[in-house]
């Protein structure tokens, strides 16, 4: 069904619930990322977990500051704590 994966044991994960890990590449720290929690390389790999709802955005705010996303994983329920 749309909006919907099989993750795990066996059972269904709605949309809201999945998130996604972007490993990223070519950041820069500037005034806008400041405000993250965490410093940015701009010679190594930063990774950023984003929920399903937000992964447009995400993309957009990364491509703003320069940065090139080099993969995308889908994240277990485990793994996204």
């Amino acid at each position: 069904m749309f909006g919907q994966t099989t993750i795990g044991t066996g059972g269904l994960e709605s949309a809201a619930s999945r998130t996604f890990r972007y490993e990223v590449v070519g950041l820069k720290q500037s005034r806008v990322n400041d405000m993250n929690k965490y410093n940015i390389r701009s010679s190594g790999s930063t990774f950023v977990t984003v929920p399903y709802s937000r992964m447009n955005e995400e993309m957009q705010r990364i491509l703003r500051q320069g940065g090139k996303i080099v993969s995308i994983t889908p994240l277990t329920p485990d793994e996204a704590e």
